[in-house]
């Protein structure tokens, strides 16, 4: 009798991120040394870090609006640096500064975006429609940009992001400036991507009422990681009680020296 084996085999997903040890200079300034993380397909990833930490410039690199200096960035294992077009095509980013022309409607803004996805015709406003009926904001097509509130542009700056399907969405500082109750929703919509279409999301933030226990989470200060891993994890190899006390205890214990 013949025995024969099957083999098994296991499909293995690419990470909708990888940062794989990357530096960066402005000049002789040092900004982020030897920086890497992870971010899971249908993971909230959160960069917590305080003004100053890097965060801002590691999206940049991220989004290629800067060279990378060295290391290597990955979008579903497409290198930024070697394949731009299909790395870019996976991302989807909201920059913290405002983005969204203001003399345009609403829906202009996204069929704007749509287009320069290839995006065009009954496809780019259907599309557009049902981004913003899923961010509660398709009242407001017609509507000029600067007619929004902060919370609603921000909005509609998701939907816009959404509109190519990403499998990765990049945030900086998303809920700045922001009211409790529109900071809130977006919260909430942007987990629930996470949750509901696996969307693996990159959040910056400085704000640790934004982060959950379960989040994946890098710490960076001065441009340094101090800590990366699942939350709770990187409290308790902290010996800290709260990620509040964690945070402090880590950014405190690396802050440079006076020794003068």
């Amino acid at each position: 009798m013949n025995i024969m084996s099957a083999e098994t085999h296991v499909t293995v997903f690419p990470p909708a991120l990888a940062v794989d040890g990357v530096s960066h200079a402005y000049g002789r300034r040092r900004v982020l040394d030897k920086v890497s993380l992870t971010v899971p397909q249908g993971q909230f990833t959160a960069v917590l870090g305080l003004n100053g930490a890097g965060k801002t410039t590691l999206l940049s690199l991220i989004t290629r609006l800067f060279d990378t200096q060295s290391g290597s960035i990955s979008v579903l294992g497409h290198r930024i640096d070697r394949e731009p077009g299909e790395a870019l095509r996976r991302l989807g980013v909201v920059f913290q500064a405002r983005t969204l022309d203001l003399d345009l409607s609403v829906m202009d803004n996204l069929l704007f975006h749509a287009a320069l996805h290839g995006i065009g015709g009954r496809e780019a406003r259907r599309r557009s429609t049902a981004a913003l009926a899923d961010v509660g904001m398709a009242e407001r097509a017609k509507d000029k940009a600067r007619d929004l509130s902060g919370g609603q542009m921000r909005r509609v700056e998701i939907a816009r992001s959404l509109l190519h399907g990403p499998s990765l969405l990049v945030l900086d500082e998303p809920t700045v400036g922001l009211d409790i109750a529109s900071k809130q929703a977006i919260v909430t919509h942007v987990r629930s991507l996470v949750r509901d279409r696996g969307v693996g999301v990159l959040w910056t933030t400085h704000m640790l009422d934004e982060i959950e226990p379960s989040d994946q989470i890098l710490v960076l200060h001065l441009g340094k990681s101090l800590a990366r891993g699942v939350v709770s994890d990187v409290v308790a190899a902290s010996g800290k009680d709260s990620l509040r006390a964690a945070f402090a205890s880590l950014t405190e214990s690396a802050a440079p020296r006076d020794e003068s």
